[in-house]
């Protein structure tokens, strides 16, 4: 057996495949911590009052982008074991879609705010129940689309407008991505309640590879239909 031929045999066996993508994650995991953590820490010493949702939203601002460089480095990691450079894609994902990636970030982060400032004055709203309803099918709305918004804007180049228009087309185009992707929420609301609101982020790398898996048939039109 000659050692070009053993190389490749190792790095595709099922452990190697495993073994890369625990790599990857946990390399993803690190980074993504790193880089959130101002607005991650800054969350910590915020307490629970309704004031202080503004200064939740700001707080996530470094969110974005780092999700968006999880994103760009776990679809562009190396299969091969013996070729791994997960920290390497991540800095240029992040450096590629820092300014793409905010100009969809924060206008979204600035709605939810609104959306979350009424729900936590509703009671003093005087406004009718149903009025709390469509509040929270917004917000689920706004998630699910940014949802997409990240996933073309960290792996294609396009204007923001045309972002925007793509996440809202590929909500009704492909409604099990979204399902998959609401899946997401509950799971990452569900650890919240049990933990902390922190966790989330600790699964952030995982949050980024179901994300990433639920929006293969959004990420397959987009380079067929709507790249050169």
């Amino acid at each position: 057996m000659s050692e070009v031929s053993a190389r490749r045999r190792f790095g595709e066996g099922p452990l190697s495949r495993a073994a890369t993508l625990i790599y990857s994650l946990a390399v993803v995991e690190g980074l993504f911590l790193v880089t959130a953590a101002p607005g991650l820490l800054a969350l910590t010493l915020l307490g629970g009052d309704a004031a202080n949702v503004p200064l939740v939203a700001a707080c996530a601002l470094p969110l974005g982008p780092a999700l968006s460089a999880a994103l760009y480095a776990l679809r562009h990691r190396g299969r091969d074991l013996t070729d791994l450079h997960p920290a390497a894609a991540f800095w240029r994902g992040y450096r590629a879609n820092v300014r793409g990636v905010l100009k969809i970030w924060v206008p979204w982060l600035a709605a939810l705010a609104v959306v979350g400032t009424n729900l936590a004055n509703f009671a003093a709203a005087g406004v009718p129940g149903w009025w709390a309803v469509l509040l929270v099918l917004v917000a689920l709305a706004a998630m699910l689309w940014v949802a997409n918004a990240l996933v073309i804007t960290s792996l294609f180049a396009f204007r923001a407008v045309d972002v925007a228009r793509l996440a809202s087309y590929f909500l009704m185009r492909h409604p099990k991505a979204a399902l998959g992707n609401a899946s997401l929420l509950v799971v990452a609301g569900g650890v919240t309640m049990l933990a902390t609101e922190l966790a989330p982020a600790l699964l952030a790398s995982a949050f980024a590879a179901a994300l990433l898996w639920h929006s293969r048939p959004v990420i397959a039109e987009v380079e067929r239909d709507f790249t050169a």
